[in-house]
């Protein structure tokens, strides 16, 4: 595996990420990112095979011809020659097959058995695990360039409430809404507001979800308390209200205020987009502190007073009669 080779002609930048049967983790690109920007540092020209699950527009690895390429370096992840499953052969011996005539070097890997025929093809291996008694180094990723820093949301969604029966838009909505997440400019949170203290997955109590709403940038649901969290919060919320004709997010936007509200009829990619884009701007970012600080001053309505009256025999506050028609006996109105 040892050995010198004469100064590259194209070098082709592979890992796990190339392969349709593979996985991509954000380490293994990082790394790919490190080692990009040392071959062009060193002036030496590359091009990066991708899996065409992770980047469709490619360059995707079966597409290219080995012949145009030299040299193969191989980035990150561990080495080993198993199958990738369903009788498939394995990715990275097939590697080795299609570019034999280059010279193929791996960095940054890992080594779980030496022996192995996909360890020992390559003419070398920089392993970040160690060779011998060589000390491990420290992962390429750690000298890659900082990645871009995006928002971070939280997406709270729902696909039941079947009280609203044939009104229902739900998995519509969130068919469409995780199409747009998909490329959405955006880290995104899976949360939810249902717990469960058996699942770690799930918070146990309410300080747990508001704590996570705290750190966040932004919220994107179809779920009331999502909504009401998330403005409760400050963060600016693009709400949908996934039931035909509108319901209780809409309900709920109008009472507070809050105009980031996309009805199921309305749905589509493009007005996502457009919601989105207030959302984060400066008039969305202080429409939701103001309702934030609206919440915290009891700026809205509390029907809890005409509760306690109604449970008193009381009259509801200034002699109105209660909710829904109930009078402050607890009958109904007539």
């Amino acid at each position: 595996m040892g050995g010198t080779g004469p100064r590259p002609g194209r070098v082709l930048v592979t890992g796990w990420f190339s392969f349709v049967h593979g996985e991509a983790t954000a380490g293994d690109v990082l790394a790919a990112e490190h080692v990009c920007g040392a071959l062009a540092a060193a002036g030496i020209g590359h091009d990066v095979a991708w899996s065409p699950v992770l980047r469709p527009a490619g360059p995707v690895l079966d597409g290219l011809d080995p012949a145009a390429y030299s040299h193969l370096v191989f980035v990150c992840g561990p080495l080993h020659g198993a199958p990738a499953g369903d009788g498939l052969p394995s990715p990275l011996l097939e590697l080795h097959r299609r570019f034999a005539h280059a010279r193929r070097v791996a960095v940054g890997v890992s080594v779980p058995d030496p022996d192995d025929p996909a360890v020992t093809a390559f003419h070398r291996v920089l392993a970040r695990d160690g060779a011998g008694h060589a000390p491990p180094s420290a992962d390429l990723s750690c000298h890659a360039p900082e990645p871009e820093q995006l928002p971070v949301v939280g997406v709270l969604l729902t696909s039941g409430q079947g009280e609203y029966g044939g009104r229902r838009r739900h998995d519509a909505v969130n068919a469409v809404l995780g199409g747009w997440l998909c490329h959405a400019p955006a880290a995104r949170v899976p949360l939810e507001t249902r717990l469960d203290g058996r699942d770690w997955r799930l918070p146990a109590t309410a300080a747990q979800l508001w704590s996570v709403l705290r750190r966040l940038d932004g919220v994107v649901t179809t779920r009331l308390h999502g909504l009401v969290l998330g403005l409760r919060a400050g963060l600016p919320v693009l709400a949908v209200d996934p039931v035909e004709g509108g319901a209780k997010v809409g309900a709920q936007a109008r009472a507070l205020g809050w105009p980031a509200v996309v009805p199921a009829g309305r749905l589509t990619e493009a007005e996502l987009d457009r919601w989105w884009t207030w959302c984060r701007s400066e008039p969305g970012r202080a429409r939701a502190a103001r309702i934030r600080d609206r919440m915290r001053g009891g700026g809205y309505d509390d029907p809890v007073g005409d509760l306690v009256a109604a449970l008193t025999g009381e009259l509801p506050r200034e002699g109105r009669e209660g909710r829904d028609g109930c009078d402050g006996r607890g009958g109904r109105g007539r």
